[in-house]
């Protein structure tokens, strides 16, 4: 779990990041959730838009998105989510 102090550095961080990822009106399917795990692990920090066509609340989309990937919700604002997890060999951000 994320402290208050280690969500704000995270959200200054990705203050800068493109959404690598967008959910469509396929909504959360196992492709998107393959590819959102692929980013994390190549990233460990991932922005993803949710899209005008995706039916979804936003913050349950990110919810469902952190546990299926096993990951943290930094942010939601607006239309895109933050989502974090560690690298499990070599963690980036510290």
């Amino acid at each position: 779990m994320l402290s208050g102090k280690q969500r704000r550095f995270l959200r200054a961080l990705g203050h800068e990041l493109r959404p690598v990822v967008q959910i469509g009106r396929d909504g959360l399917d196992d492709g998107l959730v393959a590819a959102v795990d692929q980013a994390l692990t190549d990233h460990e920090l991932v922005k993803i838009k949710v899209g005008e066509a995706a039916n979804l609340d936003r913050h349950g989309a990110a919810a469902d998105l952190a546990a299926r990937t096993r990951s943290e919700v930094a942010q939601v604002l607006g239309n895109t989510v933050l989502l974090y997890r560690a690298h499990p060999d070599e963690p980036e951000i510290t």
